[in-house]
């Protein structure tokens, strides 16, 4: 006899699906208040999706954190190293007539 799966889990895959799909926004506020003053506002804003609708809806911050995103961080290196070059022709242009202070402490 074989072990067939219980009819929940595969109707929790649908709905898993079906979430991911078609996107879930979570959102909610908590706010703590004393003699009608408030101390504290919390703000909670959830969304589930799949990276692809999330994308379609904007979302996509993960693809510029470099700690997230091996493309991200070559971007800032790219821009780092620009940086680097930009500052190394001024310095050949000049003769290495103008020493910086940076210059000074090598």
């Amino acid at each position: 006899m074989g072990h067939e799966p219980a009819a929940g889990s595969a109707n929790l895959a649908d709905i898993l699906e079906r979430v991911l799909d078609k996107g879930v926004v979570i959102a909610g506020d908590i706010r703590v208040n004393l003699l009608d003053i408030e101390l504290l506002t919390v703000k909670l804003r959830l969304v589930v999706a799949s990276v692809d609708r999330a994308k379609e809806m904007g979302i996509d911050w993960w693809e510029d954190d470099p700690a997230l995103s091996s493309r991200a961080g070559r971007r800032a290196l790219d821009a780092e190293n620009a940086r680097l070059r930009a500052r190394l022709a001024e310095l050949e242009a000049d003769g290495g007539t103008r020493v910086t202070r940076e210059d000074r402490t090598r």
